[in-house]
């Protein structure tokens, strides 16, 4: 995946040659239609392949796509843009998951960042980087490629935004713990023990609206489009709001009773329920400084499902999927 475009490149593959023509060339269209506008205009047309896709005045990025959508979910409208109910898996852990195998400014040095990522980034994409079939040594049939996810309807639902909270890199909510618990936000006592599947009034997001679950299907910023195989089905989306949707852990969810969907590497289509084996969802992620259990090459910490998240691991998948 590009650095903050995700599904565009797939648009001429879907009967979506016309989008796929306005992204690609120079655009002279605003969503605003205004003509004496700086930018999107004929004297100054957005650049081919478009801005960030978080500019609301470029027509490709505000547009619904059919294909990207499940017609379970009932989201429509802003604060999204042109939403999706699909999402890239990026493996069982969320450390270095908005950066890949680069560090901050896209680059590939010899740093401790790249390799962060070259030992957390273990699913089928990974951040700014080309995958191929052959990277996935586990097997097509046995490897999550995408996750079927909700889109956020800004009604609380744990599923589709982080928490209120913030916290730096150590904090008690920082990256460092997440990492270390990816319960974290169930331990801490954000989701109304009354209504399960909805945060506290105090916890839901309020600030930064439109950094939400699905709700730009061009932007590969993880909240966006992107799940985790760690959490089971329709648990909690679990991350701090400050830090503008790049790391959490928010796995796959629907609006279908008792799970949802994933894409496996074969092209097979799987209904995982919310009770699939999932190992322990308080056990730290695998990352470069990992020891034991999440050391660089250990097995996933999340049991079968996990196993299935991750492209190259070397797990035996013993269980019939599907059941």
């Amino acid at each position: 995946m590009r650095y903050r475009e995700s599904w565009e490149a797939w648009l001429p593959f879907m009967e979506q040659q016309g989008l796929w023509s306005q992204n690609s060339n120079p655009n002279a269209e605003r969503s605003d239609g205004n003509t004496a506008a700086a930018i999107g205009t004929p004297t100054n047309p957005w650049n081919a392949m478009g801005p960030t896709p978080d500019q609301i005045q470029y027509r490709p990025w505000v547009t619904e796509v059919p294909t990207y959508r499940c017609p379970s979910d009932p989201g429509i409208g802003l604060p999204a843009l042109g939403r999706t109910n699909y999402a890239a898996c990026l493996g069982d852990s969320m450390w270095q998951m908005e950066l890949g195998f680069k560090d901050v400014r896209r680059r590939d040095p010899t740093n401790n960042t790249s390799r962060n990522g070259r030992a957390a980034c273990r699913g089928i994409f990974v951040t700014a980087n080309h995958a191929k079939f052959r990277d996935i040594l586990d097997g097509l049939s046995n490897t999550i490629a995408m996750g079927e996810i909700i889109t956020a309807l800004q009604d609380g639902d744990k599923r589709g935004n982080g928490v209120a909270n913030n916290g730096g890199n150590s904090g008690p909510f920082g990256h460092a713990a997440l990492r270390n618990n990816p319960s974290l936000c169930t331990d801490n006592g954000y989701i109304d023990p009354e209504r399960p599947l909805f945060y506290l009034p105090q916890w839901q997001q309020q600030n930064r609206r439109n950094f939400a679950r699905g709700h730009r299907w061009a932007d590969c910023l993880p909240i966006m489009s992107t799940v985790l195989i760690v959490l089971p089905p329709n648990r909690e989306a679990c991350g701090r709001y400050n830090a503008l949707g790049t790391r959490l852990v928010a796995t796959v969810s629907s609006r279908h009773q008792g799970g949802a969907h994933v894409l496996m590497g074969d092209g097979a289509v799987i209904f995982m329920t919310d009770s699939v084996e999932a190992g322990d969802s308080r056990a730290p992620m695998v990352w470069h400084n990992g020891t034991g259990d999440n050391a660089p090459g250990a097995k996933s910490p999340y049991g079968l499902w996990g196993a299935l998240g991750t492209r190259a691991n070397s797990e035996t998948i013993e269980e019939q999927l599907n059941q």
